[in-house]
């Protein structure tokens, strides 16, 4: 199934004919913003584009699309398959992953349990379908610096949103998992909490993250992290980390001998500091689980005219062993 044919699934057959020119280019598609009353918006590289009867058009147009109420819940019936009980964890969890590894995130009228976690999203007024787009050998520029005698360094990706390191992780995982000229494969257990790494429908990851690689969908990352470790990975992968209780699960996945690649969002070393500190009683005040005991690599991700480049490339003790490279 090509990438076409998959958004186009997304949407109940009434509604297919508006896409089809916004789909011819479905290889910049970035994002599908809905919401009832308003226009529909397209983003195509990064630049914001409207809908209307005749297919993308700029704001002035006098015939833009807004999705009705009625066009809403079509959608998400399509989506759900007609059964919404059936995707309630994952509404309730505030998204939707479809085949491609697509994914919809939803916003509405929230129920909450007693006890004030969230039952359900109901009412669901807001849609943000996320094209997935696989960017394979993406990591080839970094990837040298991530092995010392076959051995692979326990790495953290540093970036603000929207500058890759969630497609940098991805295609780290790919190739440690295949195998490269620096390392013969290894298993690698990714917990993918939001579905964004692997991009996993039905349990099946969508994306290419290597034949030695095993995934945990929408597990919460610390529990996911424990559970992890009975597939006995070499290396475990997690997206966005930034709290003490992620430092402290890391640690522990350190001890029963396994490697971590993770990302975190920010733009320097004082940033991750900022995050991940956890504060004890102790001479210095900084606790035990200090990224300087975890970490050996640091990779700074920036964004500029639209390209993602690796900003440095840091060793364990913060000394830079690479400039600027292409991702």
């Amino acid at each position: 199934m090509t990438k076409k044919e998959e958004i186009l699934r997304i949407f109940p057959d009434s509604l297919k004919p508006r896409w089809e020119q916004a789909l011819m280019q479905v290889d910049k598609l970035q994002e599908i913003r809905l919401a009832i009353g308003r226009p529909v918006r397209v983003f195509l590289s990064g630049r914001e584009r409207f809908l209307s009867d005749k297919g993308l058009t700029d704001y002035n147009c006098q015939d833009i699309w807004c999705i009705t109420e009625k066009e809403m819940d079509e959608i998400l019936q399509n989506v759900c398959r007609h059964s919404l009980y059936a995707f309630e964890n994952e509404i309730r969890q505030g998204f939707l992953t479809v085949q491609g590894g697509h994914r919809i995130g939803v916003a509405g009228q929230v129920i909450l349990n007693g006890d004030g976690t969230v039952r359900n999203i109901s009412h669901i007024r807001f849609m943000n379908i996320r094209v997935s787009h696989e960017v394979l050998g993406a990591a080839d520029g970094v990837m040298d610096c991530l092995y010392e005698n076959a051995s692979f360094f326990n790495t953290l990706i540093i970036a603000p949103p929207g500058c890759g390191k969630t497609t940098l992780l991805r295609d780290i995982v790919r190739q440690v998992s295949e195998g490269n000229i620096y390392a013969p494969g290894k298993q690698v257990g990714v917990v993918d909490e939001r579905s964004e790494i692997a991009g996993s429908f039905m349990g099946i990851p969508q994306n290419n993250v290597g034949m030695r690689t095993d995934v945990l969908d929408g597990c919460p990352k610390i529990q996911g992290m424990m559970l992890m470790r009975s597939m006995a990975p070499a290396v475990v992968a997690v997206d966005e980390i930034g709290s003490c209780e992620d430092m402290k699960a890391l640690s522990q996945i350190l001890k029963c001998g396994s490697s971590v690649l993770a990302t975190i969002h920010g733009n320097s070393m004082e940033d991750v500091h900022k995050f991940m500190y956890m504060e004890r009683s102790g001479q210095d005040g900084r606790g035990e689980y200090r990224p300087e005991m975890i970490f050996d690599r640091y990779i700074f991700l920036e964004k500029k005219a639209g390209i993602c480049t690796v900003r440095k490339i840091l060793d364990g003790h913060g000394n830079v062993i690479s400039a600027k490279r292409a991702v």
